[in-house]
């Protein structure tokens, strides 16, 4: 189920709110199992075969923590590390067959002539978001030194909770736990999650939605583009993923206030970054916090005797990102490419000679790594990146791009505002004036409004972490 569509906005979200705030409103408990009926029920209407693994997936991970409780508590004799370790090695098992499978037997098959029969998997909407907050559920549990022995409705409605259950933001259990077990709701938190919803819901039906059809465009099969088509294609994709990205995790945050979740946030205006290190603690927060938290601090972080140690620490941390997110070429050398700019900045004073140009030089090669990040293979990259330079692009400007030019004009210049912190200043300006919340809240209902226009003229509705 999509958050921008009919049967999410005008039936099953209104109807879980009624529940939730009428007749189980001073129901603890209770408020729980709705939402966790809820979250099962929202994962079944797309994929109903799958709510089985995600019982699995709940079933694995109660056991696992129940374990880590019993042994903080003494009662049982074994190592919290072996109760990880396995659960970890389930994960990866479960994760590795749905997701990466495939991709594993057909790379086999051409590197030695192999002639195994590929799987067919569908890859469960939300795996990896899942997966790393379940992950997230167990080591938190056997880090904490007096963990509180867990109900499987409450282990259950972290893992499947609907707000970010296919698309993160990734929460992790020890920001969240207390939230769970008890909660207090107010009408200000639940104004603030409908605007902040709302405000997503814009970012992804009336920006991403347009950027996306030039995009699709530039980068269909066989596309002869001109050279500016390129850029303009590259520039799309790169404003259509954050708004798309943004817009998603806007919503969750708005969903999660409005049931009295205070989840952290997951961009901070990525494209002002002046250096790629900047971006990545400014672009998809969750996911870079989890990496530092669980893979990169244990693995002993910037924190080892040896330069060597240090860069082997960061190839982990980039190889894996670039696999999390999806089974294909172009992702790993996605990550690595990340990995190589990351470590030119720690060992080189590249941002301080470049000066003025450290923005350029960041939002330049993240642009160049949206490319690959977006092509379907290795070779359809280097063809789009050579476009990009003049190579077998057919001519300079090209009518397809003064077409989109004129026609997406206006989304542009609303597109390149929005990447910046205006409206906080604006806030931040007027909000103790008396019309200003009069005028804030008029443009909301229109963005909301004119969402709920586009949802219903127009069935193009794609989302991009839904493959994640």
């Amino acid at each position: 189920m999509l958050f921008p569509s009919e049967i999410f906005l005008f039936l099953f979200l209104p109807l879980v709110l009624v529940l939730y705030f009428g007749p189980l409103r001073n129901k603890p408990q209770g408020k729980n199992w709705l939402l966790l009926a809820a979250s099962l029920l929202f994962y079944a209407y797309g994929e109903p075969v799958f709510v089985l693994l995600m019982l699995v997936m709940i079933g694995i991970h109660y056991t696992a923590g129940w374990l880590v409780w019993k042994i903080r508590a003494r009662r049982l004799n074994l190592s919290p590390r072996l109760v990880i370790f396995l659960t970890v090695v389930l994960d990866l098992l479960i994760l590795g067959y749905f997701k990466y499978a495939d991709f594993l037997i057909s790379n086999l098959n051409n590197m030695l002539g192999w002639n195994l029969e590929l799987i067919g998997n569908r890859i469960p909407v939300g795996i990896s978001f899942f997966t790393f907050q379940a992950i997230s559920f167990v080591v938190d549990m056997a880090r904490d030194p007096k963990p509180k022995k867990p109900l499987i409705q409450d282990t259950a409605l972290y893992i499947s909770f609907f707000p970010q259950l296919i698309a993160g933001p990734i929460v992790r259990y020890n920001t969240v736990a207390e939230e769970i077990r008890e909660r207090h709701e107010n009408l200000d938190d639940f104004a603030r999650g409908v605007n902040r919803f709302i405000i997503g819901l814009g970012k992804k039906v009336l920006l991403a939605n347009q950027f996306a059809v030039v995009a699709d465009a530039a980068f269909a099969t066989n596309a002869v583009n001109s050279v500016l088509m390129f850029w303009l294609g590259a520039f799309s994709y790169t404003l259509q993923i954050f708004y798309d990205f943004a817009g998603y995790s806007d919503m969750a945050i708005g969903l999660g206030w409005m049931f009295g979740f205070h989840f952290e946030e997951n961009f901070n205006y990525p494209y002002l970054s002046r250096s790629v290190s900047e971006f990545w603690r400014r672009w998809h927060m969750s996911l870079q916090t989890w990496f530092r938290d669980y893979v990169y601090i244990p693995l002993g972080g910037s924190r080892v005797k040896t330069r060597s140690q240090l860069v082997f620490n960061l190839f982990v941390v980039w190889l894996l990102t670039g696999i999390w997110h999806g089974a294909n070429w172009t992702f790993i050398c996605w990550g690595l490419m990340y990995f190589l700019l990351l470590l030119l900045e720690r060992f080189t004073s590249i941002q301080q000679r470049l000066g003025k140009f450290s923005w350029l030089y960041t939002f330049l090669f993240v642009m160049l790594g949206w490319v690959l990040f977006r092509s379907d293979s290795i070779t359809q990259a280097i063809h789009y990146l050579g476009g990009m330079a003049g190579l077998g692009a057919k001519g300079f400007m090209g009518e397809a791009f003064v077409q989109y030019l004129r026609q997406y004009g206006i989304w542009y210049v609303a597109g390149i505002v929005c990447c910046c912190p205006v409206f906080p200043v604006i806030e931040r300006m007027f909000r103790k004036k008396p019309a200003y919340q009069l005028v804030a809240g008029l443009a909301t209902l229109a963005i909301f409004a004119a969402s709920v226009l586009y949802i219903f003229s127009n069935a193009y509705n794609p989302f991009i972490y839904f493959n994640f």
